[in-house]
């Protein structure tokens, strides 16, 4: 009897276990995965939707280089993506310290996904908690809300499909609060009738923006030059 106790303790201990070691090789796989991707420049479409703004779309290039470089250029030489959605990477994101903790699983739209949440060892970095929505059959990320202590909370969702086996997204699509967001220095848009500029007196911290970026093609591993990002 005593044995047969010893034994089932040691099986559920192991069973309680076991998620956590799955959701970081879960993490480590997809790791492997974009490690592979040392820099890419991409060809795309943007689509800018801020309540506030009137910006036309814009086809863009997208230029990466491992492990965090991004840099978006548009036709006229002006990017309206939030510096703090696009700074970080998928792999500067995984690649990190973290401790991994299984949330379950569930759906995104209509598709099985595997919910993770990283919390940084790091008690003082940027970065407050990702959560991850993760195709466990294609290991690849759907989705990610990134919570940072300076910037809230922005929400990140990609679609994949002739470069899934790379790892890199058809489309993107970023989510942030505008409350403060501020347009690059010299630049000006048509502001639209309700806007912050003639309803200051508005409440705008639930407002949301919504940047779409469609790609059309990738050069991968090409060897982009530093000087792209300067």
């Amino acid at each position: 009897m005593k044995r047969s106790l010893i034994f089932f303790l040691c099986f559920m201990i192991f069973t309680i276990r076991l998620p956590a070691q799955d959701a970081s090789g879960l993490i480590r796989s997809i790791r492997e995965k974009l490690e592979k991707i040392n820099d890419y420049e991409a060809e795309a479409r943007m689509k800018t939707n801020i309540p506030f703004l009137r910006v036309p779309d814009a086809e863009v290039k997208l230029y990466y280089k491992k492990p965090g470089k991004i840099r978006i250029r548009n036709e006229h030489g002006i990017s309206l993506v939030p510096k703090e959605s696009v700074s970080i990477s998928l792999y500067s994101l995984v690649a990190g310290k973290y401790q991994v903790i299984d949330a379950g699983n569930g759906k995104l739209n209509g598709l099985p996904v595997r919910v993770l949440k990283l919390l940084p060892e790091n008690e003082n970095a940027d970065l407050v908690l990702a959560t991850l929505y993760i195709d466990t059959a294609r290991t690849l990320i759907m989705k990610a809300k990134i919570t940072t202590r300076e910037n809230g909370t922005d929400e990140v969702e990609l679609s994949y499909g002739k470069y899934a086996q790379a790892s890199l997204p058809d489309k993107i699509v970023f989510s942030f609060n505008t409350q403060d967001y501020k347009l690059p220095k010299g630049v000006t848009f048509d502001y639209d009738e309700g806007t912050p500029e003639n309803n200051k007196g508005q409440d705008q911290k639930n407002q949301r923006g919504k940047i779409e970026i469609s790609i059309h093609s990738y050069l991968i591993n090409n060897g982009l030059k530093e000087d792209v990002f300067k």
